[in-house]
């Protein structure tokens, strides 16, 4: 059963049938405001004891320089191994920075040490900046310069490790359990601190840690009640390198027998066991694994099998009503811990990426909390098939809760480190049948990092109740307010379909990690598919006979269609017409022609089956990448529609003396060949063509000869969307016949070519020995597309990227991601984490979803790049491959492969394909390491995978390329967002998707004229 019936639903309704719901609590408004104003006067009377970390929160807010700083340097030093680089982080986050104002002498210890040593590290590190010569400074100075930089480094590490102590119950399961027996009054429940495995060795820890965490905590646990003891919580990512909705057989098949093995060992030694929270794309496959273990009889007279339910979902309280049902339909009792959620700007980001007209969260605070209150009264009614545990930290959260669960079995839960003033005054005053249980991280300070990132990012921005409750300008009265009692809208962020309003709509965009999306996508796609389509050239609109060649599929090898070529007496019928009729499109001016490319938009979103389908079967690309490509291409068409719209529709007034008109516009420059590759061909075809379009020039179109058929279908739609046909002319052939006859052609005034640069510089010099008129070439070319990781990178974020940039399209764009240089202090670790993460690519046929890499577009392509892995492999020099081959029957199929290189300059050539090379270099040299990349030649994207800002503006400043990508992966530009192209080897500029690629197919016209010739200027006479 789907559990998508909220996701979708406008947050309005959704809050507006939760204010229904809840205005007959019996909970009501009256008693849980003065419920919750007992318990915060009483919390703030007794002083609250979360102010080790709490305080803390309040003096560096995330509003301020500071309060981000100190998120940095947590979440990046104490994981730094060498000292020169821990040096620059210091030096980069905290010079300058008034960490030690405001300080008072009533701080508790942690937080006034932790000031005064990040404080001595801003001031000393500023004297070196500042040269001041003043005695008192001077002398610090020379202080300072004896003991060296050590000292800095250890203050500010030594803040670090004691804010992180505030979150982190022991560094082993061992010393975790010991202290948390001190408190006698709490339990707790363990987490084993780690994100989501990246490797197969990565889960095999996790689990590993898990299994021995259980044995520890179940050693003197009592039998009986399992929620007497100490309990532990697991996450379902951190014990499977593919936890994703497309994975499911993987999952299922993989993952769930090991945490069959987790619930039955805690169900052993009598300890309750909850599954933690993960994304909301995971929702789905979250839930197909508590239910396996439902109905593999785990909770089978056991009470201790729990899930956690975040209440930011809009699902949340459809979650809990499927399982209710489950636990009714086996004759079990469940359990559940219900908690606010911590992904929420992720969730935000992700909904936007995807360009989603909605999201799955709340885009208020209040919203949630009443979520929450919602999902608590619904648990209230199920106490038959689910014991309920509430975490919160929010002193009316616990009001309500207090409130509704009187004379009733639950549990309260806090984070260790945060809350403990709001639970001590309920348990003062409206006493929990239970003790509070304390949601206790156990692990290095190394494992703490992500973790105490989220815990900053939640309790230190200004809208949380740690954060407000800490304000000793907040008063009770202000914090005691019911949540049904406050008017609210949803907050005005942008959806995936808005980001760019009001200049352009986004393109729509999938979530295919949701249940039925990407089957009925695939469905689609089966229906649209055309019987064995004819791409024959277009000329005038008219279709061209001639012999015919088959379109193969790489990933099968199989016919899919035939490609008729242009000869030479098409191409010249072509320039004919065309060059009739240019001049008439150019006079009709932008908006006319916006018109048309934004219908052709629209039926491109309309007819995205068939589009999908044709990227799949022609160039064998993944459902993934084929959405993403027929999206680039529609944000193209908007793109450049809204440009022409806007700077070719009416001239520019230019200034100048009275009686004087000066006019500046802009017309097409006549006939431009558009050349594509294959790797895109849709949206690189559209892009080029599009551009052309819109700045009033007529095209002659020569697709790849690899991908005819995609572009004969978006010639045809130009066509139907109004694009005249005089205008628009399609040719496929050779580059050598067709490619040849174009260029070589003085009617051309223009070629835009995306391609290799060998072909770049033929066509150069085929412009440039014509005698017609200078032509304009607009080339974006390949890369020996670099990025560069220092110490300060963390790894599983390292990993997530390269392999995405290295291997996602089989490795076939030109910006993907061809020599990974990383730090030699952390390249061991770094290098075989990304090779463990190489290794659960599966390769093969994209008709199948599971699918990540699809095929190498052709057998000679194929072949090319084979030689080259086998002469790397008989050199010694090839470090990893992976072999998750699944059907590759009949295709041109490479797998993934990492080469270890001695130097940058060994790679000679770009390699095409899955082909990732590594280098390593030192610390302290990396302006030489920045030279070498430069001096390839190429300058197309580079990505840097850095904490400290300077290095990363220092790599940017230096680095001789035309995009740059921090702390993500370097492939997937987005249109107006992240205009793409290369500089010297790589292209000629300007940028595809940015605001000066139309001007480069445009021509520029002035019109100055005297207004007093004719009789004057009547507006300055009549003044």
């Amino acid at each position: 059963m789907p559990l998508n019936i909220l996701a979708r639903t406008s947050e309005e309704a959704v809050v507006a049938n939760l204010r229904s719901i809840l205005a007959s609590s019996p909970a009501t408004v009256d008693a849980v405001s003065h419920r919750g104003l007992q318990i915060i006067r009483r919390a703030k009377a007794e002083g609250d004891r979360e102010t080790l970390v709490a305080q803390l929160m309040n003096r560096y807010r995330l509003s301020t320089e500071e309060g981000v700083v100190l998120m940095c340097l947590a979440e990046a030093l104490l994981r730094v191994p060498d000292s020169g680089t821990a040096n620059a982080l210091i030096r980069d986050k905290i010079a300058g920075r008034q960490w030690a104002e405001g300080d008072s002498g009533d701080s508790p210890l942690v937080v006034a040490l932790s000031s005064r040593g990040l404080a001595l590290g801003s001031a000393t590190l500023m004297l070196d900046s500042m040269g001041s010569k003043a005695n008192p400074l001077n002398l610090l100075k020379a202080m300072v310069r004896r003991s060296g930089e050590p000292v800095i480094r250890q203050a500010a590490m030594m803040a670090m490790r004691m804010l992180g102590q505030q979150f982190v119950m022991g560094e082993s399961i061992d010393a975790a359990v010991k202290r948390a027996d001190k408190v006698t009054t709490e339990l707790a429940s363990f987490d084993m601190l780690g994100e989501a495995a990246r490797t197969a060795e990565d889960a095999e820890r996790y689990y590993r840690s898990y299994a021995d965490a259980i044995q520890r905590i179940g050693r003197d646990a009592k039998s009986g009640d399992p929620y007497a003891n100490h309990g532990i919580s697991i996450k379902l990512s951190a014990l499977h390198p593919r936890y994703e909705y497309w994975q499911a057989d993987r999952v299922m098949g993989e993952l769930v027998p090991r945490v069959i093995e987790l619930c039955m060992a805690a169900r052993a030694v009598n300890i309750p066991l909850m599954i933690d929270a993960e994304e909301s794309d995971r929702l789905e496959p979250h839930m197909d694994v508590y239910g396996a273990l439902v109905d593999a009889g785990v909770a089978d007279g056991w009470t201790g099998l729990g899930i956690v339910i975040q209440a930011y979902m809009k699902r949340a309280p459809a979650v809990i009503e499927w399982l209710a049902a489950k636990a009714q339909a086996r004759g079990v009792k469940l359990a559940m811990r219900l908690v606010k959620g911590a992904y929420w700007d992720t969730e935000i980001k992700r909904a936007q990426t995807m360009g989603m007209g909605d999201f799955p969260v709340f885009t208020q605070k209040l919203h949630t909390d009443l979520n929450y209150m919602r999902c608590a009264q619904l648990l209230r009614g199920y106490q038959g098939c689910i014991f309920p545990a509430f975490a919160s930290h929010n002193a009316m959260t616990l009001a309500f809760v207090t409130e509704l669960f009187a004379d009733a079995d639950y549990e309260l839960q806090r984070l260790h480190g945060m809350g403990e003033g709001a639970h001590d005054a309920v348990l003062a005053l409206y006493p929990p049948p239970r003790p509070v249980r304390v949601y206790a991280p156990v692990g290095t300070h190394r494992d703490l990092l992500a973790y105490l990132v989220r815990r900053l990012l939640e309790n230190g921005a200004n809208s949380s109740f740690v954060h407000q409750f800490s304000d000793p300008d907040v008063t009770a009265e202000d914090l005691a307010v019911d949540p049904r009692t406050q008017a609210s809208q949803p907050r005005k962020i942008a959806n995936g379909l808005e980001l760019f309003d009001p200049t352009r709509k986004n393109s729509r965009g999938y979530d295919v990690g949701e249940p039925g999306v990407s089957e009925k996508l695939m469905a689609a796609i089966d229906a649209a598919r055309p019987k064995m389509p004819v791409a024959a050239p277009l000329v005038g609109g008219q279709v061209r006979s001639g012999p015919s060649e088959p379109v193969l599929n790489p990933a099968t090898g199989a016919a899919m269609g035939s490609v008729i070529e242009a000869d030479q007496a098409i191409v010249a019928e072509a320039i004919a017409a065309a060059k009739a009729a240019q001049g008439a499109w150019s006079l009709a001016g932008g908006a006319y022609r916006a018109e048309r490319l934004e219908r052709a938009a629209d039926l491109l979103e309309e007819r995205d089956a068939l589009f999908l389908g044709l990227c799949m079967d022609e160039a064998g690309k993944t459902l993934v990448d084929a959405i993403a490509e027929l999206r680039e291409a529609v944000d193209f068409l908007r793109y450049y529609a809204a440009q022409a719209r806007a700077e070719f529709t009416d001239p520019v007034q230019l200034p100048g003396p009275t009686g004087e008109r000066n006019e500046l516009l802009l017309e097409g420059k006549g006939l431009f060949t558009c050349i594509s590759p294959w790797n895109f061909p849709l949206a690189i075809f559209l892009g080029q063509v599009s551009a052309a379009l819109a700045a009033g020039n007529a095209v002659l179109a020569k697709p790849a000869e690899q991908t005819p058929l995609v572009a004969y279908f978006a010639v045809q739609l130009l066509l139907e969307a109004g694009v005249p046909a005089e205008v628009l002319h399609y040719l496929p052939g050779r580059g050598e016949t067709v490619g040849a006859a174009l260029t070589g052609s003085e009617a051309i005034i223009g070629v835009a070519f995306t391609g290799s640069t060998e072909v770049a510089k033929m066509i150069n010099r085929s412009l440039a020995g014509r005698d017609g008129a200078i032509a304009t070439l607009i080339a974006e070319t390949g890369g020996a597309n670099a990025m560069i990781v220092d110490s300060t990178a963390l790894p599983e974020q390292v990993a997530r990227d390269a392999v995405a940039s290295a291997f996602q399209s089989a490795g076939q764009r030109c910006s993907a991601l061809r020599l990974l240089c990383v730090q030699e202090d952390v390249a061991e670790g770094m290098t075989a984490m990304i090779a463990g993460a190489m290794a659960e690519l599966n390769i093969g046929n994209p008709a199948d979803l599971a699918t990540d890499v699809g095929p190498i577009i052709d057998e000679e392509a194929r072949a090319n790049i084979a030689d080259y892995i086998a002469e790397a492999r008989k050199a010694g020099r090839v470090m990893a491959e992976a072999t998750r081959m699944g059907d590759v029957a009949g295709g041109s199929f490479v797998a993934p492969v990492i080469i270890r290189l001695d130097d940058v300059t060994d790679l000679k050539r770009e390699i095409f394909g899955p082909v990732l090379h590594v280098v390593t270099w030192k610390g302290g040299e990396l302006d030489a390491l920045i030279d070498q990349i430069n001096t390839s030649g190429y300058g197309l994207t580079l990505g840097v995978h850095t904490r400290i800002d300077s290095v990363a503006a220092h790599i940017a400043a230096h680095a001789e390329v035309g995009n740059i990508y921090v702390n993500r992966n370097q492939i997937g530009a987005v249109v107006g967002s992240q205009p793409f192209g290369g500089r010297g080897l790589s292209g000629t500029g300007p940028k595809a998707g940015g605001p000066r690629y139309l001007h480069r197919f445009a021509e520029e016209k002035t019109i100055s004229t005297d207004v007093t010739a004719a009789g004057g200027n009547a507006a300055l006479m009549a003044s």
